[in-house]
């Protein structure tokens, strides 16, 4: 069968290379991808991008369903128009996509259904915010409410960062849309981890469990980025907050929409804070897989990943299983110059083949130029690394990202440090 997935980034990247994997796979067609996945055996690039466009190629290709990667096709409804044209998409609705595109919608749900999260308000008006922050102090977060590729979210650890922060989305507009409400919640102690199952809108199938690194520097300093880098699996999602996770966050959460007339299919991700004494909180859900924890979560399953796709859009995910390896794996994303504020583009990639020989280089933001791999946005790579433990993967994930250069290269050294702490 052909296949089909809408998105050009890292995350597209590894799940089109594990759908190819299928033996029942005979094409998986990336629309637009990028270097990357126009240089896998059995991926192909589709220059497309417009609902209409894929809807025309799926039905002359008689493609046998399509996944969507990315949040902005989701936010925009690709699922209800594929949907309206008959044809088999994994992903939620334009509505449904409402807990990842609005904070403020995913907040007031999470209140409605007793979801463990921070408390928060929601402001248009700057000056309340701004009021809002003098009676609450610091450390708080500010939130742009809208989709703003993963930096949106400024953790202020003064009152003077909070304000600031308030004064560039409400009045400097520097999110656009994204930023014209804001949502303000009370900052969490704890460790952050991913996550991530599948649901046909009744049943749930989890991934295997993972941790993202969002800030830019080491030691998790710098501004908050869409992630630079992530491990699987995550040992702080101990047995007991793996149930309490579920119990407590991903089942109302499916329930509670299908209740609501806004029943969930897709990849649903709950980013988790677990405090001191293991309680899980929900820091955001996100409506997609994550990036780049798809990249060392997809280098560890052992399932057919088609396969649990097509048995989720047949409603039957109560019958499918994910194997995983026993390996760990350690993903390090290799970003351009100048990254998150602004993206490098047309530097040479060097080393990409070599770095492949000792483990795995994902392509994100990457584009070929006369023949050679050129940068093409904030994060240009992810490189995984697999071990028989989580220090083994970390070694050999260092080890590819060692053969790989190109001007203003940045990456963190601690990924995975965490859990070896």
């Amino acid at each position: 069968m052909k296949l089909l997935l809408i998105g050009s980034g890292g995350r597209e990247h590894a799940l089109a290379w594990k759908l190819a994997q299928s033996p029942k796979v005979e094409t998986v067609f990336v629309a637009p991808g990028n270097a990357g996945t126009a240089q896998e055996p059995k991926l192909q690039n589709l220059p497309l991008k417009s609902h209409q466009e894929l809807i025309d190629f799926c039905r002359r290709e008689q493609i046998a369903f399509a996944v969507v990667g990315p949040e902005a096709p989701l936010a925009a409804g690709i699922v209800d128009d594929f949907r309206a044209a008959g044809l088999p998409i994994f992903g939620p609705t334009r509505a449904a996509a409402q807990l990842e595109s609005s904070k403020d919608f995913a907040k007031a749900f999470m209140a409605r259904h007793g979801i463990p999260t921070a408390q928060y308000q929601t402001f248009a008006d700057a000056a309340a915010a701004h009021d809002y922050v003098a009676a609450k102090g610091a450390p708080i977060v500010i939130k742009a409410d809208g989709l703003a590729a993963g930096k949106g979210v400024v953790v202020a650890q003064t009152e003077e960062q909070a304000h600031q922060a308030i004064d560039q989305m409400l009045v400097g507009n520097k999110m656009g849309d994204a930023g014209a409400r804001v949502v303000i919640e009370d900052f969490l102690q704890g460790e952050e981890a991913s996550f991530i199952v599948m649901v046909d809108g009744e049943h749930v199938l989890p991934m295997a469990t993972s941790q993202d690194h969002k800030r830019l520097l080491d030691g998790d300093l710098g501004p908050n980025t869409g992630g630079m880098g992530a491990y699987s699996p995550a040992p702080i999602v101990t047995p007991e907050v793996y149930r309490r996770a579920m119990e407590e966050i991903i089942l109302p959460t499916v329930h509670g929409m299908r209740e609501e007339g806004n029943e969930f299919t897709g990849f649903l991700y709950a980013g988790l804070m677990i405090d001191a004494a293991g309680a899980p909180y929900t820091v955001e859900f996100n409506c997609r897989f994550g990036d780049p924890e798809t990249q060392p979560i997809m280098s560890r399953l052992d399932s057919d990943l088609a396969g649990l796709v097509q048995a989720a859009l047949e409603r039957k995910l109560d019958t499918a299983s994910a194997e995983w390896k026993a390996q760990s794996a350690v993903g390090v994303v290799l970003a351009s110059a100048g990254y998150p504020e602004r993206s490098g583009k047309g530097d040479v990639i060097e080393g990409i083949e070599a770095a492949n020989r000792i483990g795995k280089v994902f392509h994100a933001g990457t584009a070929t130029d006369a023949g050679r791999i050129v940068t093409n946005g904030g994060r240009v790579l992810c490189v995984v690394g697999l071990g028989d433990d989580l220090a083994a993967a970390k070694r050999q994930a260092y080890r590819a990202v060692a053969e790989v250069s190109f001007p203003g290269m940045q990456y963190r050294r601690d990924i995975g440090d965490k859990a070896l702490r």
